[in-house]
Order: structure tokens, then sequence, then C-alpha cells
């Protein structure tokens, strides 16, 4: 099978140009300029990027994660491919041993069946000062002997590990993580500058949603953003919805850390695509008041009702970054993370045919993954 995908503005690494390209089956064959060698899908000038890559998502369209419940999986890697994330990771919360194995192995199940990118464990090795939307009561001290069953249990398919680098076993899970080929990342954490170093030094090499549950910046307790942001090693995550971090942070962050460091994420839990109303987290309950989460006890934010699309949109008409920039940190860069870069998150030739078709207003008009539309541009 082979489409052409003509008169478009193609966003590549490079920059922006007009033309085309051509796909045949599920992979991008050529990409040109100018006008396409022969008949092909008129884009009427819409702009094409690279697939969005999420590495940080708990829910949407009232369906959670956290539960391990399949259909529901099902219906939140719907939601978010509509809104042009072509690539997921499922994002569990802390939860009782029992709980998080069963639904860890449930989610392997989907992992293995392609819908999903792996599984990340937030919690429960994190700190009770910044356990943000956990509850307190479930948290454990890290334990690498718990951690390999919790391994087995995704049977290869756990991909991340957020965890407080602080607390006592911790350097010592972070080490059997990335033994494992799981991805260390460092969050939840009241550390100091020192202990975020040393969590670095162990293999910690994502940040967390960057500023988020996390001591704020001072200047003579620097803490784990001053560490994270300025050490090449680690990725940091960012939620741009405007209600977890201000542009002028995202600006501050993506100034020091570059488009190869930053990663877009959603954090999204299950009312993206949903409208107000009361939600579970895990086993927290959630209120959601125009369009923002927070625990209906306490009232930390718990989470987000942001889409990818809204994300990348926002990066360049709130922060300010070129249409490459964005795509780069809404695409390229978690695919780094994920150790994928070599098959998608560009539009490169040989690469899948994981794409978005966004209007000159940046909106969703086409998503295709692997070749196959899954809303296809009038």
């Amino acid at each position: 099978m082979s489409i052409t995908l003509a008169d478009a503005r193609i966003v590549t690494p490079e920059g922006v140009h007009g033309g085309w390209l051509t796909i045949e089956d599920g992979r991008i064959t050529h990409v040109g300029q100018g006008s396409a060698p022969g008949p092909g899908h008129s884009l009427a000038g819409r702009y094409v990027v690279p697939g969005f890559v999420d590495i940080h998502n708990h829910g949407g369209a009232g369906g959670s994660f956290p539960t391990g419940d399949p259909d529901e999986a099902s219906r939140v890697a719907a939601l978010h491919a509509r809104h042009g994330t072509t690539t997921l990771m499922a994002s569990l919360v802390t939860a009782a041993p029992d709980d998080l194995a069963r639904a860890t192995a449930a989610l392997a199940d989907l992992c293995e069946d392609g819908l999903l990118a792996g599984i990340h464990f937030e919690g429960p090795y994190i700190s009770k000062a910044r356990c943000g939307a956990h509850n307190p009561a479930l948290l454990r001290e890290p334990s690498p002997q718990e951690f390999a069953e919790l391994l087995k249990a995704g049977r290869g398919h756990v991909r991340m590990l957020t965890i407080a680098t602080e607390l006592p076993g911790a350097l010592d899970t972070i080490r059997e993580a990335v033994a494992n080929n799981v991805i260390a990342a460092l969050g939840h954490s009241d550390a100091t500058y020192e202990q975020t170093i040393a969590g670095i030094d162990a293999g910690g090499s994502v940040a967390t949603h960057l500023y988020n549950a996390m001591p704020p910046l001072h200047h003579r307790t620097p803490g784990p953003i001053a560490a994270l942001l300025e050490d090449e090693r680690v990725t940091i995550e960012l939620i741009n919805d405007g209600v977890h971090v201000h542009p002028a942070m995202m600006r501050l962050a993506y100034e020091v850390a570059g488009p190869g460091r930053t990663a877009l994420i959603t954090d999204a839990m299950a009312a993206a695509g949903m409208g107000d109303g009361v939600y579970g987290l895990g086993p927290m309950k959630v209120d959601v008041v125009d369009g923002v989460a927070r625990l209906a006890e306490g009232g930390s934010i718990a989470g987000s009702t942001l889409t990818m699309d809204v994300a990348f949109r926002r990066s360049v008409q709130e922060v300010g970054l070129s249409l490459p920039e964005a795509a780069e940190i809404a695409s390229l860069t978690p695919a780094r993370v994920l150790g994928l870069a070599d098959r998608l998150g560009s539009v490169s030739v040989g690469k899948q045919a994981d794409l978005v078709v966004l209007t000159g207003d940046l909106e969703v008009a086409g998503v295709m993954k692997h070749g196959n539309w899954i809303t296809e541009p009038s």
C-alpha cells in the first residue's frame, strides 16, 4: 500500500517546507519539496508534524490506567490518539503491592498487543512531603526486592519508575531499575541539590514533571530543580497546560535544557476529554472544576485534563517556540527517552508513518499511525 500526502507544510528537524511525502507499508519512504511527482492526497497547505509521544499519562475519556481495566485503557488510548498521541505510556499511581501488580500484569497484555509503549510507576517510592495526589498511607520505602517482583508482573514492559532519591534504599533501587532497562525518573521528591545529584549519578535520567511535587528554586538552597536542569544526563518533563507551570518558567527550563532534553507530557487523568465532575485517580477522589483537577480532600493538583495537541499548541503560541522546536519536545525527545528515536519522533525517511495533520491554527485535522488514518483529514 502506498499513499502520497501532497500540498503540505512539512515540519522536519531541519525546518518547515512546502512539499509532499510518500508512505509505503507504514513507513515514510520519500520527503520532497515543491509539487508531488504524481497524484496524492492534498492537505491544502496544512502542517504535517510527527505523531506525539506521551511518556506520562494516567487516563482520559473517563478511563484510568491505574484500574488495570483493559476496556478503560483502550478508551484512554483512543482519546489521546484522536488528539495526536500515537505513542503512549501508561502511568500508574501509588497503590498496595497486590493492586499494583495486578494492574501491571493487565497493562502488560496491552503492551504486547501494541496499544501501549510501556508502563510507568509513579510511586510508591516517593516523598510523603511531596506526594501530591498520591495516598500517603500507601507510600513505601524503596525496595529493590519489591521492585523486582513488579518487574516480573510487567513481563518486560515496565519502562519507567519515578522515585524520590532521598529515601532510604532509593539509590540501590535506581541501580536495580537501570540494570533492568527501566528509566529511573527523579520526582515527587523533597531532596536536596546534593541528594538529587547522587540520584543522577546512580542512573536517574528523567525529571518527573519538573517544578511540580518538589521544592521550589531558592538561591541558597537550589534543591532538585537546579540539579535536574543543569545536568546534561537528564531529560526534563514539563506539563504545558497553563496550570502546572507558568509560561515564563516553561521558557526558563527550555532555555537551560534545550529541545534535546525537554519532553512535553500530559500527566492526564480520567477527566481528559471529558467535562467537569468527580473522577478517580487510583484510590483518590478528584474534583475537576473549569478543567482543573484537584484532590477532593486537600486541594492538591491531581494530574491534568491536558492532551498533547494543546501542549504543542501552547508551546508555540504561549511559550514562543518554533514549530520544529515544539515538534522535537512533543515527539522526538520523548521518543529518545524510550529508546525509539530510530523508529519514530520525526518526519524522516525510514521512520514509521506516525503523523499529525494540523490546521494553520494548530488544531488537529488528521492523525495517522503506522500509515493508517485514525482520523482522516477532509
